[in-house]
């Protein structure tokens, strides 16, 4: 039997959505993709410490805090008690971060010191061609986005020298995962291998000109469709940029006349946080004031008074939308024996009775009635009672602003590894949905 073919729709999607990741090695250049986008689009930039103009209808604007991005789309008939539906999502991936004096040598080799970042499946940046993304800071307060080429690899060691390694591989955070970066003495003096050689060449200063670094490694392996039809979509950083991009893309269509646009009386915002991986306790993360100070402010430009913004709040609603687990077929037991999420089943609804998710039954019917709405398949996941699950930003968002929250996601394999999989239907429905979503299904 042949595979069912992929809808033209969902190809194209994953074809923006892979040059999306590639240009997103970084929480840092996530938000700069996202920012140029949506200017581009007409939405017009705010910044923190300037006066903001107020919220009319149809106003489109966004605001950015380091790797967090805040935009929102105004419908028509916007008021003081207007409510907000707000897609959350996160733009950071667990992996590795360069330390501050990174550089150094050991057996003939030049390295650079990492410290690990988040919960990565470490095995899996084993033997990669890897670069250093993020953005660096010189002397004089100023910012630089910088990317390397592939100039790192974290090497295994041989079979030969670990018999066990296929058995029982045991990774020292500290002294096994240190990348490679070149051969100590093999350059002209001046020109040794260096992790901020590279940073400061790729911002155009000096060495030492470098005060501070955000940096991490990125595989440099760019995304691609893979399976016998091309269904699925190999790629690092599906956790989170499957949701960033899916809430990115609805809100730019929403603001196209053409499109279903946005629900009446009703703001429409995409709310991408940093640091989820690490708990969110940033002034950039879900557990953060950004959120509260974004729609503080526009609910003032909105001239809220008094019990306006509870009565705003109360209304409102929030996705939370995060990667989940597809049943994985080589560990089905561990998994739910009956909720079987599974690829191509559309995007999920994640539940959690200890709410390590938001969802609730409320929650769960505004998700069916949005993928209704949008024609798109859905489906649930849960854990199996003996492997707790992780959580997301949901349970912080309706903890830290009160709004009612609903998790969703698409579902992956791999998960946390340097390299993830998804269906190609599955990350194109959780656009259609949150496009649904913002309409006001």
């Amino acid at each position: 039997m042949s595979a069912e073919p992929v809808p033209t729709e969902a190809v194209e999607y994953a074809e923006r959505f892979a040059a999306f990741v590639e240009a997103s090695p970084s929480s840092f250049h996530a938000v700069e993709a996202m920012a140029q986008a949506l200017a581009a689009a007409g939405f017009m930039e705010h910044r923190e410490t300037e006066d903001w103009p107020a919220l009319r209808d149809g106003s489109a604007g966004f605001v950015r805090r380091d790797g967090a991005l805040i935009a929102w789309l105004a419908g028509e008939g916007v008021s003081a008690t207007s409510p907000v539906r707000v897609l959350g999502c996160h733009t950071d991936s667990p992996g590795f971060v360069l330390k501050p004096q990174p550089d150094f040598t050991a057996e003939g080799w030049a390295q650079a010191g990492v410290e690990v970042y988040g919960g990565p499946l470490l095995n899996s940046w084993l033997d990669r061609d890897l670069a250093f993304a993020g953005r660096i800071v010189s002397r004089t307060g100023s910012e630089h986005l910088v990317r390397t080429g592939p100039v790192a690899r974290i090497p295994q060691l041989a079979i030969h020298l670990d018999r066990e390694a296929n058995s029982a591989l045991k990774l020292d955070r500290q002294r096994h995962l240190q990348p490679i970066i070149g051969a100590a003495g093999a350059a002209p003096a001046g020109l040794e291998p260096s992790a901020l050689g590279l940073l400061a060449a790729a911002a155009g200063i000096e060495r030492d000109e470098i005060a501070g670094a955000d940096v991490r490694l990125a595989d440099t392996q760019p995304p691609a469709r893979i399976g016998v039809a091309g269904e699925l979509l190999a790629s690092p950083r599906l956790d989170n940029l499957s949701s960033v991009f899916a809430g990115l893309t609805a809100l730019l269509e929403a603001s196209d006349p053409g499109t279903g646009g946005v629900a009446s009386g009703t703001v429409a915002m995409l709310a991408a946080f940093d640091h989820e991986e690490l708990g969110s306790e940033t002034r950039s993360g879900a557990s953060g004031p950004f959120l509260a100070d974004v729609l503080g402010r526009l609910g003032r430009g909105l001239g809220a008074t008094g019990d306006d913004t509870a009565r705003a709040l109360a209304a409102s609603w929030c996705l939370s939308a995060d990667a989940g687990h597809a049943v994985h077929p080589n560990y089905p037991e561990r998994h739910d024996p009956r909720v079987r999420p599974r690829p191509g089943g559309g995007p999920m609804l994640k539940v959690n009775a200890n709410q390590r998710y938001a969802s609730d039954a409320h929650g769960a019917a505004l998700w069916q009635r949005v993928c209704a709405a949008a024609g798109v398949p859905t489906q649930e996941f849960v854990s199996n009672n003996e492997v707790p699950c992780g959580t997301t930003i949901g349970p912080l968002t309706a903890t830290r602003i009160g709004i009612r929250t609903v998790d969703v996601g698409v579902p992956l394999l791999s998960m946390h590894s340097a390299r993830e999989l998804a269906h190609v239907s599955d990350l194109h429905g959780l656009s259609l949905a949150v496009a649904s979503f913002f309409a006001g299904a």
